[in-house]
């Protein structure tokens, strides 16, 4: 399963840059389109069932890029997952095609966790901060948790950075311990 993932998100990403296309609004269009299959589980199913004719699938998929303004080229993406049978991995398609693109465009993607909400200048200067650390173009996506006390969690792939008073506690509960 994840050679097709990979295999369709590669082919995408493909089209996407040799075609100078706005990654952004692809990005943003794959997701709506995701969010969409999975509060309409009629819709899913309609696409994944092979008993239904293509062009009654590829009218209902025209009408729905119609209406949401999905661009041609994410509305041709789509009918070839549908008809390679292969919607019920669109999700993770998504994914692979975030992966893939953030690869090739210099791009690490970084989860920042921070007890209080960060203003924008905090922002920028954390996000520059991660650059400098990875190398890479950073796109940070930022929650919140109280629980950490102050300061921030930023995840970066499998790295952890943990610059949390929470984290700072649990680091020195380990050293008197091993004392």
């Amino acid at each position: 399963m994840a050679s097709v993932t990979s295999t369709y998100a590669r082919a995408f990403v493909d089209v996407v840059l040799d075609k100078r296309l706005d990654a952004t609004k692809i990005l943003q269009e794959l997701h709506a389109l995701g969010a969409l299959l999975a509060e309409h589980r009629d819709l899913r199913r309609i696409w994944e069932n092979p008993a239904i004719p293509a062009q009654q699938k590829r009218n209902l998929l025209d009408a729905i890029v119609a209406h949401e303004g999905i661009s041609r080229p994410v509305r041709n993406f789509l009918a070839v997952l549908m008809d390679h049978r292969r919607v019920q991995f669109f999700e993770r398609i998504i994914d692979s095609f975030q992966q893939e693109l953030n690869q090739r465009l210099g791009f690490a993607e970084a989860e920042v966790t921070s007890a209080r909400e960060l203003n924008d200048a905090e922002k920028r200067a954390l996000e520059a901060q991660v650059e400098k650390l990875t190398g890479k173009k950073v796109r940070a996506r930022y929650s919140r948790d109280r629980s950490i006390l102050g300061g921030a969690i930023i995840k970066v792939g499998s790295t952890i950075y943990d610059g949390s008073v929470l984290g700072q506690l649990h680091k020195i509960r380990e050293q008197l311990a091993g004392s």
